[in-house]
């Protein structure tokens, strides 16, 4: 996803303790202040789902792997047995993923 060039400027005033307390919130949820603030003053609910991450790291590293299985088949070098079951279990984890995040958008 490609983000627009941030060009304009808000400023304000606010507290120590409220300054503190955003830059936790958006800490807690893993964002930039100026990202946290956005979200909150266009009306956007914001979900942390702990431990996602990871999940995506690992299948991020299951997608390479499957590809460099793909690769290596095409070229003739290995021979994938049940290879139709490890994309179909791959894409169905995938699907539970989109599922998740339709869920919580």
């Amino acid at each position: 996803m490609q983000r627009e060039k941030k060009t304009e400027i808000i400023t304000l005033r606010v507290t120590p303790q409220t300054k503190d307390r955003i830059r936790a919130k958006a800490r807690e949820l893993g964002l930039t202040v100026t990202d946290y603030l956005c979200l909150c003053g266009l009306g956007k609910r914001i979900i942390r789902v702990e431990g996602l991450d990871n999940v995506l790291s690992e299948l991020k590293a299951q997608g390479r792997n499957l590809n460099q299985l793909t690769t290596l088949a095409n070229m003739g070098k290995i021979a994938v047995v049940y290879g139709d079951r490890l994309a179909e279990g791959y894409g169905q984890i995938n699907e539970q993923l989109r599922q998740l995040l339709r869920e919580v958008t």
